[in-house]
């Protein structure tokens, strides 16, 4: 009966949205805190974290310095991340002079849109006169069969038209929003763990990783879409903050000062238009109208993004957040990203649609026309539609059917470790040519082997491990934001194992491996208020950590940018079989 009435006694007085479920005491045999209650502004909108003071006077910075480094610290340090990041990704970026992988279509293909509005085919011997000649060579005018939507091939366009149709006009653009894309990451991860700090580490970590190091100086469209995703990614963050700030601000303040939970406001209150969300969904369809896995992103950051209100409302003291987000924030969200998402698709074909409908246009442009002429739907549809819907179908078999070996395909069970990278380019220099050593003894290897620094990402597959046991028994959002953003580019694959794919798909999920290292180093280090040793220790472990990556990246940095090097160099680097 004690025992009973002190646990009743701990229960009362508390609002009913603060009794705890009994689901949370079973989770707290796995580690489950709820931690103390707070101010509820606090719990909508966190403040941003700040050094410590003793670290400021152990450097002997004065406070007036320490504000203004503070103050400048949020762009400031992002901002150095990305010019590092930068000048790595544009340095020789013109190299090899060569039209490496897939590039073979891609570079052609965006060179033809941006001229004809629709891929077109090419000679076998293209790729020799473009580089012969500086890209001064006819367009051809027989549409092609192409099996990937235009966004991606007019932004290597826009790079070809400014620098001209050569490796480093068909590399700028992927070059460029592979550095803007670490330039958002870090934003992300500040805005994401509250911290200047781990947003550059996570930003780090991106830059001196070889996958996306590669996809930057190549001009294949998953670094594209790729940059699309996390743009999506952080709108989404910026419209839950701006959400909360606008709920926080309508909730009553106490005598005391501290804001309250308030039931009838949580369930009823209209949190606007949400422009960022309205901005989500136009570089969603983006994504999706560079590539069709796009889609998934689209439709696994919607359920976020609902799940987000969800909880926003809950804290703010909704009865009913369920409901509330039904009758206040559903359709709203649908209206800003499904309508908006297709059509941004639609109309990246415009220049498709705008071609002649009489057989000189893009390929299947006059279907409905020819083969499709007549039924049903030639009443309701344009023949552009029609068409337009035919290609689509036939683009749609032929991705489920793709099963043609390739040397390099792999399983996606084997990218998290990197199993299988891809060779982009190789040759075999003799000493003395093509940047060869004289003195090499045999032949050299020049390579631009597309593989993610490898102590990063087996590090990434502990901090997966970390993210996904904060959010099922910490009940981290944050910790749920990246996993959903690992498992909307990840899992999919895993329903086309026998489909040829590639490594380098995995590009898309990357930046959430990323911040999934940044946030275990930040429990690695320890959350603020631990004592001086622990969060030494911590920071000298999380610095080995960092230090052993950018070792990494430099000792396969011949690897990644076709540097020739002894052949002996090169199988030292070959450290699995499975990379030759």
């Amino acid at each position: 009966m004690t025992s009973t009435a002190s646990s009743t006694d701990t229960r009362q007085g508390r609002a009913p949205h603060e009794q705890r479920p009994s689901w949370q005491q079973r989770l707290r045999r796995f580690g489950y805190s709820a931690g103390p209650r707070s101010d509820v502004r606090d719990r909508l909108v966190p403040p941003y974290a700040e050094p410590s003071p003793r670290l400021w006077a152990a450097l002997g910075f004065s406070p007036a310095l320490v504000d203004r480094i503070t103050r400048w610290s949020g762009w400031g340090g992002p901002l150095l991340v990305t010019l590092m990041a930068g000048v790595m990704r544009f340095y020789h970026l013109g190299s090899p002079k060569a039209v490496i992988f897939d590039e073979t279509y891609y570079a052609k293909d965006a060179w033809a849109l941006v001229h004809r509005g629709f891929e077109v085919n090419w000679d076998k011997n293209a790729n020799d006169l473009i580089l012969q000649n500086n890209g001064h060579i006819p367009i051809p005018t027989d549409a092609a069969y192409v099996v990937h939507p235009p966004v991606g091939k007019y932004v290597i366009g826009i790079g070809e038209l400014i620098f001209g149709f050569n490796p480093f006009g068909w590399r700028f653009m992927t070059a460029l929003l592979g550095t803007l894309a670490i330039l958002m990451l870090c934003r992300i991860g500040r805005r994401l763990f509250r911290s200047t700090f781990l947003g550059c580490v996570a930003g780090v970590l991106m830059s001196l990783d070889g996958l996306a190091f590669v996809m930057a100086r190549t001009s294949l469209l998953d670094g594209v879409l790729m940059f699309f995703v996390v743009a999506a990614f952080g709108c989404l963050l910026l419209d839950r903050d701006r959400a909360r700030a606008k709920l926080a601000a309508a909730l009553p303040v106490d005598a005391d000062g501290r804001v309250r939970p308030d039931a009838h406001i949580a369930n009823t209150l209209f949190l606007g238009w949400r422009p960022w969300r309205w901005m989500a969904g136009l570089t969603l369809g983006l994504a999706m109208a560079t590539k069709w896995n796009g889609m998934f992103y689209a439709a696994a950051f919607v359920v976020m993004a609902l799940l987000w209100d969800v909880g926003s409302r809950k804290v703010a003291g909704a009865s009913k957040p369920y409901a509330a987000v039904l009758k206040y924030d559903l359709f709203l969200t649908f209206v800003a990203t499904a309508p908006v998402a297709i059509s941004v698709y639609v109309l990246s074909w415009l220049g498709w649609i705008l071609s002649p409908a009489n057989g000189t246009g893009g390929y299947f442009r006059n279907w409905a026309a020819t083969d499709g002429k007549g039924g049903t739907w030639s009443h309701f549809m344009p023949d552009w539609a029609r068409s337009l819907w035919h290609y689509e179908h036939e683009v749609y078999e032929f991705n489920v059917g793709l099963h043609s070996p390739h040397t390099y395909m792999s399983n996606p069970w084997s990218w998290l470790v990197d199993g299988r990278p891809v060779s982009y380019f190789y040759e075999s220099p003799s000493p003395g040519a093509d940047g060869c050593p004289v003195n090499a003894g045999e032949k050299c290897a020049r390579e631009v082997l597309a593989i993610g620094t490898p102590l990063l990402w087996w590090a990434a597959c502990f901090a997966l491990l970390y993210v996904l046991w904060r959010w099922a028994f910490r009940r981290d959002w944050r910790a749920g934001a990246i996993a959903c953003g690992v498992a909307a580019g990840y899992l999919p694959w895993f329903m086309y194992q026998d489909r040829t794919i590639f490594f380098f798909y995995s590009i898309v999920f990357l930046p959430f491996l990323c911040l999934a290292v940044a946030m275990l180093i930040g429990a690695v280090i320890g959350p603020p208020g631990s004592s001086d040793t622990r969060r030494v220790a911590g920071a000298v472990g999380a610095g080995v950590l960092v230090l052993l990556v950018t070792w990494n990246f430099i000792y396969f940095w011949p690897l990644y940018t076709g540097t020739a090097i002894p052949i002996d160099q090169w199988r030292s680097r070959m450290w699995l079989d499975t990379w030759v």
